[in-house]
């Protein structure tokens, strides 16, 4: 890309330094008509949540050297014209750029906000988290003086879960998840990433009134046993919250990660040329950690 020469018309040249991997990306691969994500006709390029440094800018609001987070397309240098999607970010707290992707991005947004909207945490009461982005949750729960149960997919990942605070961690492939919410609970919240059978054990062994926060795209459950407990389901969409909850958000997280206070894990793939690999590793859930592909240094 002749980067110095390319026409703007107002935009800006961005250079992409980190990209996230996550497992939404999958339905926009899908064909407009089948896909759960609005994204008009043909997609020639992988879009997904990232950040890169302005090396060119004709906007009068972005100068040379900002840094934009937002949705953007997997390549190593992409002409802006809409702001739409991005926002100027800074790094604070001698943190990667890696972990504003992660524990300090978008999973971190989406764990922080719902559950202090949705979550109602009472010390004492007792959280059921699934795999697939609760590692946050769970922290953000023991915070909050919560008994934690905890689910995931390797021993691996079970003992990160133990390491961070979780009092019951277990194998969901290995371990009986019935006998496992018999015994501990019964359950105040439930924090689901998976649907299907495990939110018809969480809603059989939840308390009344108790708060189920659903990311999921479950098609059913039993609506019979939410009806009788009086439970509240809610789903979310994490944009819907930003406005009331992004700085504090900010101002909460970020120093947190830094004093080792809230934990995370990573998996950096280095070059857009490992992109594949990553995307199947998150949809097989075989990563280790949140997955991030570095593109270029600053």
């Amino acid at each position: 890309m002749q980067r110095r020469n390319v026409p703007l018309n107002g935009g800006l040249v961005l250079k992409t330094l980190v990209l996230s991997i996550e497992l939404f990306m999958r339905g926009m691969m899908c064909a407009p008509e089948t896909s759960a994500y609005p994204v008009s006709g043909a997609v020639t390029l992988i879009i997904g949540m990232g950040i890169g440094v302005v090396v060119r800018s004709e906007n009068a609001d972005i100068n040379v050297g900002d840094y934009l987070y937002g949705g953007l397309t997997h390549e190593e240098y992409s002409v802006i014209n809409s702001l739409d999607w991005l926002r100027v970010i800074k790094r604070d707290h001698g943190l990667p750029w890696s972990v504003y992707l992660g524990a300090a991005g978008m999973p971190g947004m989406t764990a922080y906000m719902a559950w202090k909207e949705y979550s109602k945490a009472k010390k004492g009461d007792v959280a059921f988290v699934t795999t697939g982005g609760g590692k946050l949750v769970i922290q953000l729960a023991k915070i909050d003086g919560m008994k934690v149960i905890a689910s995931a997919g390797s021993n691996e990942k079970v003992k990160f879960m133990k390491d961070i605070g979780a009092d019951i961690a277990f194998n969901y492939k290995t371990t009986s998840t019935e006998e496992i919410l018999k015994k501990e609970g019964p359950i105040n919240i439930y924090w689901d990433n998976v649907g299907g059978e495990i939110l018809d054990l969480a809603l059989k062994y939840a308390s009344v009134g108790a708060q189920f926060i659903v990311k999921s795209l479950a098609q059913k459950f039993n609506l019979f046993l939410a009806v009788a407990k009086s439970i509240s389901i809610q789903g979310f969409v994490v944009t819907r919250l930003e406005e009331k909850y992004l700085t504090e958000f900010y101002a909460n997280i970020p120093p947190k990660i830094a004093s080792g206070e809230i934990k995370y894990s990573e998996e950096i793939v280095k070059g857009l040329e490992g992109v594949g690999e990553a995307l199947l590793s998150v949809q097989k859930g075989t990563n280790k950690g949140k997955v991030v592909v570095l593109v270029a240094d600053e």
